[in-house]
């Protein structure tokens, strides 16, 4: 059973009964087609065993931003979309309560996107209908289906989060689990300066000119995407700035032949886009150029780092694509190749309690190698 909020007084209500427990499951329904950020259908609660459907549309949910901050322990699964929406919606940032059972069952060897309705029928058998996924949760009024499908989500959580955290509990996992989440609600806290976004498009082999083509094309389509409220890619796809800095196109009519140019942008801002790329700072202020990606440095450190990695993984218990991830290794690799001293700049995962387990022990690893070549080529010369 459910009960459908719409009223502001009926939420107070709501208020009042969180004040009883400090521990929620939570989800959420949104529509994010047309626009940059998302748009609130619903917010779906159950707290203590009763669940409430929040009308995004028609609520001022201040305050219930608020108790979930205030909270022990909020409960997703997935959690990713529905906390980018709660740092919207709220202002509020970074979280430190959240636990999502499908990263809590990654853990568990369960794969790193396992769907809660996989969850639910390995956990507690329970079988769910996922049909109503793209509905528009911003019409009114939603159907019985809909709403039923949205109470779903929330109904059957506490439950499967409680027998996750035993089964994490009986394999010494559930610290890390709960540092990783903290992890993730504070990664995806970070926003990206707008100056540095063309670091995300372009790459090493993208010479200083093209880099600084790409960062007046980032930072002129971040801010027109935001004034516009629209999806990056009702601009300009990564792919066409890519082609845009490599054609380089000169009028009009060249910029038409770039692959992917949405006719509507070349016709409104065709000459800002031919300009962006003439008009460039003088050279001393383009970027550096980005570093290549870093490879392993040498045949036996890399058997050295496989080795540690899959023995810690088996001390651990912790699957090995859930302790190091590919991303975070190369990080590693740039962290020592670049002369790094400070871990400050790491990813958060890589300082917590992967650190002294896993992350010292690998830089140990690539530094000694370093050394090792470093003299060899001093032996040479």
């Amino acid at each position: 059973m459910y009960q459908l909020i719409q009223q502001q007084n009926e939420l107070s209500h709501i208020l009042s009964e969180m004040e009883q427990t400090l521990t929620y499951a939570l989800d959420s329904e949104f529509v994010k087609v047309d626009t940059l950020w998302p748009k609130l259908g619903l917010f779906q609660i159950n707290v203590s065993g009763k669940v409430y459907l929040l009308d995004g549309v028609t609520l001022d949910l201040t305050e219930f931003w608020q108790k979930l901050q205030k909270a022990n322990q909020n409960i997703f699964h997935a959690c990713s979309e529905d906390i980018d929406l709660f740092y919207h919606y709220s202002k509020i940032k970074p979280l430190h309560n959240i636990f999502d059972t499908q990263l809590a069952m990654s853990f568990l060897g369960y794969g790193l996107q396992v769907s809660y309705q996989n969850a639910l029928q390995l956990y507690l058998n329970i079988e769910i209908e996922k049909d109503h996924t793209r509905s528009d949760w911003t019409a009114r009024p939603l159907s019985r289906e809909q709403l039923c499908y949205a109470a779903n989500d929330v109904e059957f959580l506490p439950t499967l989060a409680e027998k996750i955290k035993q089964d994490l509990q009986h394999k010494q996992l559930l610290a890390y689990v709960e540092e990783d989440c903290r992890s993730l609600a504070y990664e995806i806290s970070l926003e990206t300066p707008t100056d540095e976004l063309y670091k995300d498009v372009g790459n090493y082999r993208h010479s200083r000119r093209q880099l600084m083509q790409l960062q007046q094309l980032s930072v002129w389509r971040e801010q027109l995407v935001k004034a516009l409220n629209i999806p990056r890619s009702f601009v300009l796809k990564n792919n066409v700035m890519i082609e845009l800095v490599e054609k380089n196109p000169k009028n009009q009519f060249q910029l038409s032949n770039i692959k992917g140019m949405r006719p509507n942008i070349i016709r409104e801002y065709g000459k800002v886009i031919l300009d962006l790329l003439k008009f460039l700072p003088e050279k001393d202020l383009w970027p550096l150029s980005l570093a290549r990606p870093v490879k392993q440095i040498s045949k036996e450190v890399a058997e050295q780092v496989d080795e540690l990695i899959d023995r810690i993984a088996q001390e651990t218990k912790v699957p090995r694509a859930v302790l190091m991830r590919k991303k975070w290794l190369n990080e590693l690799y740039h962290h020592v190749v670049f002369h790094h001293q400070d871990i400050e700049h790491l990813s958060c995962y890589l300082k917590g309690w992967r650190y002294p387990l896993l992350v010292e022990p690998l830089l140990k690893i690539l530094q000694a190698d370093k050394l090792n070549l470093t003299q060899q080529m001093k032996i040479r010369k």
